[in-house]
């Protein structure tokens, strides 16, 4: 058995073993990738590392440190209060709420990815207080972020349209940002209302409805908060800004105007969610580099046939995103393939497989295993069970490879 093989095992082995123990998932895989990587394939430690992810490091750093300042001095629970007021008790609004924004903010420009880190703590804080369960609430919010990833203005629009472009099946970004945006809304409104969100209009939680009639005081440090993530927002999504690092300074200069107790704010950051999310990323780049990633891409070729290619990519492509970039492995990787699969399949349209690759690959991304996934779960405020949510999120991405699928074969096929 080569490494390709093994480093396939390997993760495997680390997701159903992170789903029937306790064990840090991260902690597993960054092992696990250890293993195959010095003790198998030759590598020294230090190359090994290289795989780790310093910029989703320091976005995770930056954006959780600063929400746990908020969280701390108490801004987001005025903040959050605020948004339920202005919802009027109607906890089943709040989800549809945070999916419009999280749609607006990705589309202008943020991209998914700085959407969801700016939207996740405040939504699921919000979540918390008005009951509003933890997974119907992070679907919702990142399938709305999700839904604008596609933007001509986003980052991984950027990367899609251009890979695109360079195969000769350029000049339809707003079309594609459409399909994407449509599959989104489709899925993201279905798991509403399949965990049960259309209840939460049968009722008007007093819980929230009684801590609107309290007095909202708001003094120097909260505002000076609330001014650090207007500013935060303004130059993610105005300036284009990296939003790690905007966090990172910005939570600096709160620490430095003593609006917060900075142990506090540190203890309470979600260090467990950080090494998982970062443990894993190491093992997928060990993937990458015994071609795991490749063996499950080459497959695909080998049992399409025209009237099943567009099903059988969605899931193949699917499956990878959910462990494995969209935007820096997974689009770059097999956007290029389609003309040549529609050539060897009796020149059926590549534009259409190019669609269901885009579309296939981004509705996975809310898997615990992804980024905007792990940054909801890094939002979840004390008191929300995270394992259950991991594991939910993780059920959730994995089942959008077979929804993809067939959402991608009713759509292109």
């Amino acid at each position: 058995m080569n490494l390709a093989w093994i480093s396939v095992g390997a993760l495997v082995l680390a997701v159903l073993v992170s789903c029937t123990t306790t064990i840090n998932v991260g902690l597993l895989s960054m092992a696990m990738a250890l293993i195959v990587g010095v003790f198998l394939g030759g590598q020294t430690p230090s190359a090994v590392l290289e795989g780790f992810p310093i910029d989703l490091t320091v976005t995770l750093i930056g954006v959780t440190l600063l929400f746990s300042i908020a969280e701390c001095n108490g801004t987001l629970a005025r903040l959050t209060r605020h948004v339920t007021r202005a919802c009027r008790g109607h906890a089943g609004v709040l989800p549809i709420m945070f999916f419009a924004l999280g749609f607006v903010v990705a589309t202008i420009g943020a991209g998914a990815t700085p959407a969801s880190a700016l939207l996740a703590p405040p939504a699921m804080a919000t979540a918390a207080r008005a009951g509003v369960p933890p997974l119907l609430m992070a679907i919702m919010a990142g399938n709305g972020a999700l839904a604008g990833t596609l933007s001509p203005f986003a980052p991984t629009g950027i990367v899609a349209h251009g890979v695109m472009q360079r195969i000769n099946l350029g000049g339809v970004e707003w079309q594609t940002f459409a399909y994407n945006a449509m599959a989104h809304t489709l899925v993201g409104f279905g798991g509403f209302l399949l965990l049960g969100g259309w209840r939460l209009f049968l009722r008007r939680d007093g819980t929230v409805r009684a801590e609107d009639e309290q007095p909202i005081e708001m003094d120097t440090r909260h505002w000076l908060t609330s001014a650090g993530i207007v500013v935060l927002i303004a130059t993610v999504a105005g300036l284009g800004m990296n939003v790690g690092m905007m966090a990172l300074i910005i939570a600096t200069a709160l620490i430095l105007l003593r609006a917060v107790n900075e142990a506090q704010a540190i203890q309470r950051m979600p260090w467990g969610v950080i090494l998982m999310v970062t443990g894993v990323t190491v093992l997928i780049s060990m993937m990458q580099e015994t071609q795991g990633i490749a063996l499950i891409a080459s497959g695909i070729a080998r049992v399409s046939t025209p009237q099943t290619v567009e099903p059988i990519v969605a899931f193949g492509t699917g499956l990878v995103s959910v462990y494995s970039s969209t935007s820096g492995v997974v689009l770059p990787a097999f956007l290029p393939m389609a003309p040549e699969l529609a050539q060897r399949l009796g020149g059926i349209d590549p534009l259409n497989i190019a669609w269901t690759m885009n579309v296939s690959a981004s509705l996975v991304d809310l898997s615990s295993l992804s980024t905007v996934g792990a940054l909801f779960i890094a939002g979840a405020p004390p008191g929300i069970d995270v394992k259950a949510l991991f594991n939910g999120l993780l059920v959730w991405g994995l089942t959008m490879s077979v929804v993809g699928a067939l959402l991608c074969w009713i759509l292109f096929g």
